[in-house]
């Protein structure tokens, strides 16, 4: 599995890991981010039963395994979260932070140990060493019980399946041509997210924020010019189509 730095200050550090090339044929890729300071570190949707072993040795190459702290869950999909079973026992002392609405779903991949902190409906934050990390709403887009993640030192927004593209074989990790990219992006984004409103609400929330980077859990990372290119498109696609 592909390991890439996304940010590094003293405070604290993203990697986004996927890309892994000996995945199942039929299942498809997606990003698991690693958020680590220097005594704890959360993972933003470890994904899914089927990539816990390479996601846990790409975890062990940069953080000893009882500083991650912490787990989170955009909503309740199996790419994921079916991995928590696993997470369970490896990290039994461990929070995972989830939608509320979700909580008697999550719990059927398995959960003895970890403790479940629910958030709530208006979001809430996490903090990581000194970083503090904010839950921004995202319902239905395309879950009903959705959130996104925001860094506001990193200016990194986790943007979970919002932005995601699918895309076959050898992928950059970026977005370097963004016409070109939408071909990747606008079935999905048609077919999977369910409502105009609630996708007016979410563009008019995370255009307040302070963006350098978006990162989804499929596809490439959008970054500098191509988050706005981003909003602007998805502001402008009419979603909820099924043909």
């Amino acid at each position: 599995m592909k390991s890439t730095e996304l940010y590094s200050s003293a405070s604290h550090t993203w990697i986004v890991m996927g890309r892994d090339k000996s995945k199942p044929e039929k299942i498809i890729d997606t990003n698991q981010y690693l958020i680590k300071s220097a005594q704890e570190a959360i993972i933003l949707d470890p994904g899914g039963v089927e990539l816990f072993s390479p996601m846990l040795a790409s975890v062990l190459k940069h953080v000893d395994l009882e500083h991650v702290t912490t787990l989170f869950a955009s909503h309740q999909d199996p790419d994921i979260i079916s991995s928590l079973g696993l997470w369970d026992k490896a990290i039994p002392n461990a929070k995972l932070h989830a939608p509320w609405l979700w909580e008697g779903f999550i719990r059927h991949f398995g959960m003895e140990n970890i403790e479940y902190v629910p958030i709530k409906d208006e979001g809430g934050e996490v903090r990581v060493g000194s970083a503090t990390l904010k839950f921004v709403p995202a319902h239905y887009l395309h879950s009903s019980g959705n959130f996104n993640v925001y860094d506001p030192q990193a200016k990194i927004l986790m943007s979970g399946d919002i932005g995601a593209s699918l895309e076959h074989g050898e992928v950059p990790m970026f977005v370097e041509d963004f016409a070109a990219h939408v071909k990747h992006m606008e079935y999905f984004h048609r077919r999977w997210m369910p409502s105009n409103s609630a996708k007016n609400n979410w563009v008019a929330r995370v255009k307040e924020l302070d963006i350098e980077m978006m990162a989804p859990q499929h596809g490439r990372i959008f970054e500098g010019e191509a988050v706005q290119e981003f909003l602007e498109w998805f502001a402008k696609l009419d979603v909820g189509i099924a043909s």
